[in-house]
């Protein structure tokens, strides 16, 4: 029975019911009165009367949708609609009254109008706050909250069958059903709204999600439409952020597990995270190649122990390699990522960790003498810019010098493939960091066109990495967590960003699928306004940017850009069969110079000669500029480009 109940063709029944008899107690209530202060209206009349104003008032109730709605989500508009109906339906009686038996009092009308609509709305009232809180009070206590579903699609179905399913279930033990309590849909297909998806209601747009978020108080949204194209899932989050409740995502549909250790749905659904505001769908990667390329191979991750490193031990480790050499000159970080490896894999994977500095070219050697690699991805280098700015010689060394020392190596032990990771601040560079990392390309190019080159040389560039040491969103967290000012550097200032998975998946496809001499570059959707997403990374906390955590804008670092790129201007791009990832088309360089100039900047940089290693290293990459001089350029670029859209503008012609 109690199951029967929960269905909602037998709530509307019963609630039908109710009203019914509510319109005939009504009807006796307003006869009694106007009988004891004044004439009423004959037994046969009223039976009549009760009898035509049930009919007619259910079928107006009917019409106005007060039945198309669960009766506990009830709000000011559905009662309008229960007003609606009544007067409908008592008009509707008057007039077959009317022709039946003649004139019926108006008193009688209005006082039975008035009694019937007080009743109707007040039993639903009444209704909500006591039988329906009663009922509900063990899910209360399970902390059941009032969710939103945006999307009515077939992932919404998924997960509203899986809440239905494991609610009806006497057998069901999974607890992750006790967090949504679904209420309300929110799709933007019109033709849908007033539909039902196992008894929850389409209730209006994604440009109605703060009113109805008001109206139903609303706890908690899931974000439904896994497949949503990458502008309109940016648009839709946005406005889900503003709203400071709490955010899940239904993952994509081809990415769910269903085995032993993931059975469900509800168990997959997870809190929104920054990097569902980036506004692009996640990167997918062919592993079938990656697999292929990595089993059974000697791996080398110089800096294995980074953001960037360990996160491709991680990904090597799932691809059954004969071994993984770690090399990094921090141990901490070689020794966290190292206990991480052993407690998931144990005595399965064949670990090596060695503290080493590739600036070191002896101790390198040594390395690669001692295991062999097969393939080496070189992800050690200094990447703050600010911080290398005030100490240029340490770019020099730890990023030109140690990418020097451990390609030559590579190519001396005929490792079958090299992998460079570089940044997209290596493109027209404003800061010793991004020169250094744009010389270390050039070595890669240089050395991949050797006479007799066994190794294939591959450069992977990308932008900024979510997450990773230095990066804007731990700081960001750390200062909202501590309820102090989110400072950024300007108003203006754009980024690149992809995921720290994201980008290791691309260095390990690009190095599976590379020849050698390839710059392998992510098309990484549109660029990210910095303070953009402080402004959501402030809402996903439930705070209000600018009254809640001040945003304070604390004026460009020394080196740093206000947009940074991904190509140079004389490169192009080559398309692969990933139809996100790109090849960049290499710019020549004259092999003799190069060398020389290479030389040039080592011993400067050895002397710790500043000047003159600065001065080489804009010798060597001729797009170096200052940062002044690129912003001053940019912004002109960009205020002239504002001003001619602006004149183009078709001006209204006053008739």
């Amino acid at each position: 029975m109690k199951h029967r109940l929960q269905k909602f063709k037998y709530r509307k029944a019963a609630l039908a019911i109710a009203d019914a008899f509510i319109i005939a107690v009504a009807g006796i209530i307003s006869n009694y009165v106007l009988l004891a202060i004044h004439d009423g209206i004959s037994h046969k009349q009223l039976s009549i009367s009760i009898v035509l104003s049930v009919i007619t008032c259910l079928g107006g109730l009917l019409i106005c949708g007060a039945y198309n709605k669960l009766w506990r989500y009830f709000n000011s508009k559905d009662y309008l609609s229960c007003v609606n109906g009544t007067l409908i339906g008592i008009t509707v009686s008057c007039i077959f009254i009317y022709i039946l038996k003649g004139a019926v009092p108006l008193r009688y009308v209005c006082l039975h109008t008035t009694l019937t609509i007080i009743g109707i709305c007040l039993f639903r009232f009444i209704f909500k706050r006591t039988f329906i809180d009663l009922t509900e009070a063990g899910r209360h206590e399970a902390k059941h909250k009032r969710t939103m579903m945006i999307g009515g699609g077939q992932a919404c179905k998924m997960f509203l069958s899986e809440i239905q399913n494991a609610k009806n279930s006497p057998y069901t033990e999974n607890k992750s059903t006790a967090v949504f309590d679904p209420v309300c849909i929110i799709d933007d297909d019109r033709s849908k709204i007033g539909a039902m998806i196992y008894d929850t209601q389409i209730v209006g747009t994604t440009a109605e999600i703060e009113k109805f978020i008001r109206e139903f108080e609303i706890e908690q949204i899931v974000f439904c439409i896994p497949s949503c194209l990458e502008d309109e899932r940016k648009r839709i989050l946005d406005i889900c952020s503003k709203t400071g409740l709490p955010i899940k995502v239904i993952p994509f549909l081809g990415n769910l597990l269903f085995d032993d250790a993931h059975t469900t749905l509800l168990g997959q659904v997870r809190d929104i995270r920054v990097e569902d505001l980036l506004g692009r769908d996640p990167i997918k990667f062919d592993n079938a190649d990656i697999k292929e390329f990595i089993s059974g191979k000697v791996c080398m991750v110089t800096g294995g122990g980074g953001s960037i490193g360990s996160e491709l031990v991680r990904q090597i480790a799932k691809y059954d390699p004969k071994q993984i050499i770690i090399v990094d000159i921090y141990e901490n970080n070689a020794y966290d990522i190292q206990q991480e490896l052993i407690e998931e894999y144990g005595k399965e994977l064949n670990l090596i960790v060695r503290i080493a500095s590739v600036r070191d070219y002896f101790r390198m050697n040594q390395l690669f003498n001692q295991f062999h690699p097969q393939v080496v991805f070189h992800a050690a280098a200094h990447k703050h810019v600010p911080l290398m700015e005030d100490s240029p010689m340490e770019a020099i060394k730890n990023n030109v010098i140690g990418t020097f020392n451990v390609a030559t190596l590579a190519q001396f032990h005929n490792v079958q493939k090299f992998v460079m990771i570089s940044t997209d601040k290596a493109v027209n560079p404003t800061n010793c960091m991004g020169a250094s990392k744009r010389c270390c390309e050039m070595i890669v190019q240089y050395l991949s066109k050797q006479p007799g080159c066994k190794t294939e040389f591959v450069t992977t560039r990308f932008g900024n990495v979510l997450g990773s040491n230095g990066s804007v969103i731990p700081k960001f967290k750390r200062q909202i967590e501590h309820g102090q000012p989110v400072t950024v550097t300007h108003p203006d200032i754009i980024r690149y960003f992809m995921t720290i998975p994201e980008a290791v998946s691309l260095v390990m496809e690009a190095a599976a699928i590379a020849h050698g001499g390839e710059i392998f570059v992510l098309d990484m959707g549109n660029p990210v306004r910095i303070v953009q997403l402080a402004e959501n990374l402030i809402r996903m906390y439930g705070k209000v940017p600018y009254k809640d955590v001040k945003i304070e804008f604390t004026g460009l670092r020394p080196g740093e850009k206000i947009k940074e790129e991904l190509l140079m201007n004389e490169e192009g791009l080559q398309k692969t069969k990933n139809e996100l990832i790109f090849i960049g088309r290499q710019i020549d360089i004259d092999v003799d110079t190069f060398i020389t100039q290479l030389r040039s900047l080592r011993d400067a940089a050895l002397e710790n000669n500043e000047a003159t290693a600065i001065r080489a290293l804009h010798e060597m990459v001729p797009t170096f500029v200052t940062p002044e001089e690129f912003n001053k350029k940019f912004i002109s670029t960009t205020a002239k480009a504002g001003s001619e859209e602006k004149k183009d503008e078709k001006v209204p012609v006053s008739v």
